[in-house]
């Protein structure tokens, strides 16, 4: 169920707000430290800003980069998760500790981790996204449980996607 760090993954996109800016910094240079394909999406910056522009920004990337991964900071992540939930095809866990990483990749198959500067400690934080990158999802008669609970919030998301359509 672990990995290697290059096993798999094509590019790591990361992104936060201003609140969130030294952690980015900071975790974008321990991935690269790794041997890790990253590309920084936002902020460039420590001024005030709004987290959806870069959840958005890095949740497109991931939908559309096979085999890539996102880390998403802001300063409690919960903001950031939710606007990057809103792009289709990301299920975007947000994190506080060893466990939840493991678990969001585990059993939720997420493509996107995301974390709060304020919330947990720079030690913490890069064992979260560690523990993220490291963990695969497990799709087997073991884990059927979980990929049909993925399916069913798949088609939530198609189902609301179609009641949008409907609208315009």
């Amino acid at each position: 169920l672990v990995k290697t760090y290059m096993e798999g993954i094509t590019q790591v996109f990361i992104g936060c707000d201003h609140a969130a800016f030294d952690y980015k910094e900071d975790i974008k240079a321990h991935l690269v430290q790794k041997g890790l394909k990253v590309e920084d999406c936002g902020t460039l910056k420590k001024e005030r800003c709004d987290y959806p522009v870069f959840a958005k920004a890095v949740a497109e990337k991931v939908v559309s980069t096979p085999g890539s991964q996102g880390v998403l900071i802001c300063g409690s992540g919960i903001g950031i998760s939710i606007a990057a939930n809103k792009v289709k095809g990301v299920r975007c866990g947000l994190c506080h500790d060893y466990y939840t990483a493991k678990m969001c990749k585990l059993h939720n198959n997420c493509n996107i981790v995301a974390l709060g500067a304020r919330v947990v400690g720079y030690d913490i934080a890069q064992q979260i996204v560690d523990t993220f990158l490291e963990t695969d999802f497990v799709d087997n008669e073991s884990t059927q449980n979980h990929v049909k609970r993925i399916k069913l919030i798949g088609e939530i998301e198609q189902q609301i996607n179609l009641s949008i359509s409907n609208f315009k």
